[in-house]
């Protein structure tokens, strides 16, 4: 009995020991330099724990941490190692304490790695939202290094309350195809498109988990759908057909441009298998593309650009975004055709409208040029009042480098969006929250468990991300059969 008590004094005094903070640490009147850089983000209720380490991305050693998470309104939570890793469960309930309020961190770390002697920075914090993010994650596509067709590619889905991550497919299932446009209905993942290029590619819609692959290649259709979006009411999907190309560049430290040789926009009816076309949305001399309903469905907003000689001609591409009217009872267009920013006129590319569920807001990328503008390094989100239809660049969310595939949380209220701010190479998945005057707080990049350590290990870059309400139920070797055995529901022209 005694020797068990000696025993649990000695792991007593050991537990304390360990999870006290440092004594005799010098103060500095700095805040830490963290990795990811969160100091002063907002975040939603619920949010996977927001693990950070001191230094960048590309330090060598890490430094030992000691961090203490205090909530305004109550709570405490310790995270302690190499980054600051803080349990799930505790960390849920410390947001949910201070829902409006803050969380206050104390940060000790060593002076330098495997130091004695440590520093204890001056605080900093981390903003709760009011307003919810209930949406279970995000989906988006996993992208390696490289300009070859495949290369391991593959559709991702994340839980952002944890770190689970499921894959949804991947090339190396189906060897020599490209993945794209994996896109819910309004982060509804009950209705979902999704499309594979290549030899035996096709368009995948599935609705309430019944799977339909159909090729929207025709004599009438000069390619199959792309960059969908679905109308509010389930029934139809817009699509642009396009080919898209590569060029490089040699002597200077723009790598690549991407460009269309033609683009035009389509809408599929799910439930007649017909393809809907109008002249207006096939222009002769000019490429239709990035289409997006409004939040009634009753108007189709996409991107247009005069058919430039590319790649010689690459610097002339300026698209507009243009509005025309759509029925959904009749499936019919509009007869007129307004232009909400004149790309030519303005000598900028606007493309990639998303416009947020509510009807309150639209949020697009303005470039110099191209309708592609990931690899543009001047591209920038604006936002559109959709009330009196002003305009301004998000200066409070973007970077010096690349922003663009931005998708709005099923509320309205979020928003995720790529960019190449953290090392100017690789598309990263950013968090922001839009509140009532349009403006986004300070973005954050997707939460990983020792997120130093992952994103310096893991050299894939993240695209056309969206959210999505619940977990997508997907059935990947049905998908991959009917990849392999090229069976495509036959459309019509209607």
């Amino acid at each position: 009995m005694f020797r068990r008590y000696i025993t649990y004094i000695f792991f007593a005094v050991l537990f304390a020991a360990c999870t006290s903070a440092p004594e005799d640490a010098v103060k500095v009147n700095k805040t830490p330099k963290i990795y990811p850089d969160y100091v002063d983000v907002t975040i939603p209720v619920d949010i996977a724990p927001m693990d950070f380490c001191i230094g960048s991305s590309t330090d060598d050693e890490p430094r030992e941490m000691y961090v203490m998470a205090k909530g305004s309104k109550g709570g405490e939570i310790i995270g302690k190692g190499e980054y600051a890793d803080f349990d799930i469960d505790e960390w849920h309930e410390l947001t949910r304490q201070n829902r409006g309020g803050d969380i206050i961190f104390t940060v000790y770390a060593e002076s330098a790695p495997s130091s004695s002697k440590w520093i204890q920075y001056k605080d900093f914090r981390m903003h709760v939202s009011n307003y919810k993010l209930d949406d279970y994650g995000v989906t988006y596509r996993r992208i390696p290094p490289g300009y070859e067709v495949g290369g391991n590619i593959g559709i991702y889905q994340r839980d952002i309350h944890s770190f689970d991550e499921t894959a949804m497919l991947t090339e190396s299932a189906v060897v020599g195809q490209c993945f794209n446009c994996h896109t819910p209905n309004r982060t509804d993942p009950r209705q979902f498109t999704a499309q594979v290029r290549g030899e035996g590619g096709g368009t995948l819609i599935q609705i309430n988990g019944k799977q339909e692959w159909i090729d929207t290649k025709t004599d009438s259709t000069k390619a199959a759908g792309s960059y969908a979006y679905w109308h509010p009411d389930g029934r139809y999907v817009a699509y642009a057909a396009n080919s898209v190309h590569q060029s490089f560049f040699t002597g200077t430290k723009k790598p690549i441009e991407v460009y269309h040789k033609f683009s035009n926009i389509i809408v599929y009816d799910t439930r007649t298998h017909e393809l809907l076309l109008d002249p207006a949305l096939e222009t002769p001399g000019s490429l239709e593309i990035f289409p997006a309903f409004s939040a009634d469905g009753k108007t189709l907003y996409y991107s247009t650009s005069d058919a430039c000689d590319v790649p010689r001609e690459y610097l002339k591409v300026k698209c507009s975004v243009c509005a025309i009217g759509f029925d959904a009872k009749t499936g019919k267009f509009g007869s007129k055709v307004d232009t909400l920013l004149n790309g030519k006129k303005d000598n900028m590319s606007y493309v990639q409208v998303r416009p947020s569920y509510d009807g309150r807001w639209m949020i697009y990328v303005r470039c110099s040029r191209s309708n592609f503008p990931i690899v543009q390094p001047d591209a920038d989100l604006w936002i559109m009042d959709m009330k009196t239809h002003q305009v301004r660049e998000m200066k409070e969310i973007n970077s010096r480098r690349t922003e663009s595939y931005h998708n709005w949380s099923s509320n309205s209220r979020w928003l995720v969006f790529s960019s190449k701010r953290d090392d100017g190479m690789y598309t990263k998945l950013y968090f922001t929250c839009i509140g009532n005057d349009g403006r986004g707080t300070k973005p954050f990049l997707l939460p990983q468990r020792n997120p130093r350590k992952y994103y310096m290990e893991m050299f894939d870059a993240y695209n056309v991300p969206d959210f999505t309400k619940t977990k997508v139920e997907f059935d990947s070797h049905e998908a991959i059969r009917k990849i392999k055995d090229q069976k495509r529901t036959t459309v019509k022209i209607r």
